[in-house]
């Protein structure tokens, strides 16, 4: 029997309901601008040895909420954990990081992909959601995530990280038949993915579309969006006799924002190249959002850093539906009090946007 939940301010505000002060989190709050993640990978040899180990992706989960007042924990995971279970050979380059050995290329190659049981093929990260919802013991709630299949597609036609996005817009736009195949494939993928995270304890959940905003409006829709939604309409809803929020996200997709709120989610995440404020007008009551602050403004000094939280709250404006994130994940070379700095001052700001 899990805990009940003693801090739901996160997920009241995806709900749109009344909350004390603005919940925050961090993308990417676990991992390498921490001293503490730096040596526990060293320990485990590699970036997939700490994935697939359930004590230790535990451990990475909880290291920021030992030392921040954060109002979520984020499952320590990858979003190629999919592409990985489909047997394409995920490794990782040093300085050029993720690789798959064996990329899709062709017809033959997406036939030949299975769908990935997520209890049986992934179960080393349905063991890490049990194994964190555990020792959270309901002090914040937890989300689990996944890569878009667009996204995820990226990365398993280019055969690794890229620039110019050719073999993959090749693909869609030479032969969209054979992208559709994999990308309806991935669809289907994602959603059981999510749901069983959702069965063994995650209690929101969140689709990365990385790459969605390297698309055309019309190859948005029909490569990146289409799928998502049909991700949105094939979730559990509930779990724990309370609603499981999913988060749409789209790096650099600002111009999308109605188009994204209409597929049924709860929440929507912005950059920071998207105003909050306009945002908010554009999407009305029918999302909460989350964002937006720019990674790299935890460069500057933590007074800077404060008052751009301040800028970002009198942006979005009073009331609830709002959740403060970074605009993207958080940079490696970040300092940790830069990182505190930045909560603290969501913490101290913000209750006077919620009387």
């Amino acid at each position: 029997m899990n805990a009940p939940l003693k801090n739901d301010r996160y997920l009241r505000a995806l709900a749109k309901q009344p909350v004390d002060r603005t919940p925050i989190w961090m993308m990417r709050q676990a991992g390498r601008y921490l001293p503490e993640y730096r040596e526990l990978r060293k320990q485990a040899g590699d970036f997939m040895s700490l994935c697939k180990n359930a004590e230790l992706a535990c451990e990475v989960t909880l290291q920021p909420l030992r030392r921040f007042p954060l109002d979520a924990a984020i499952l320590f995971s990858d979003i190629l954990t999919i592409p990985d279970a489909m047997g394409l050979g995920l490794y990782f380059e040093t300085g050029e990081g993720p690789r798959f050995e064996r990329p899709v290329r062709d017809f033959q190659d997406v036939v030949a992909l299975g769908i990935p049981d997520p209890e049986d093929d992934l179960g080393y990260v349905m063991n890490a959601v049990r194994t964190i919802r555990r020792e959270l013991n309901g002090e914040v709630p937890l989300i689990g995530f996944s890569g878009s299949p667009w996204t995820l597609a990226t990365y398993m036609v280019e055969g690794g990280s890229t620039k110019n996005f050719a073999e993959v817009k090749k693909m869609a736009f030479e032969a969209p038949e054979i992208m559709h195949l994999l990308l309806d494939k991935l669809a289907k993928s994602v959603t059981s993915y999510l749901n069983a995270q959702i069965a063994n304890g995650a209690q929101s959940v969140m689709i990365f579309d990385t790459w969605g905003g390297v698309l055309s409006p019309r190859d948005y829709r029909e490569f990146s969006l289409h799928y998502m939604k049909q991700i949105v309409d094939g979730l559990t809803r509930e779990a724990d006799e309370r609603k499981v929020p999913v988060t749409l996200f789209t790096k650099n997709g600002g111009q999308w924002l109605e188009a994204m709120a209409a597929t049924g989610c709860d929440a929507l995440g912005v950059d920071w190249t998207t105003d909050l404020g306009d945002a908010r007008k554009r999407v009305g009551e029918q999302v909460a959002l989350q964002g937006n602050m720019d990674p790299s403004m935890l460069y500057a000094s933590p007074e800077r850093i404060r008052q751009e939280v301040q800028l970002i709250l009198d942006s979005y404006g009073s009331g609830t539906g709002h959740v403060f994130n970074l605009g993207h994940g958080i940079h490696p070379t970040v300092k940790p009090e830069h990182a505190e700095a930045f909560i603290h001052a969501v913490q101290e700001f913000s209750p006077a946007y919620h009387r």
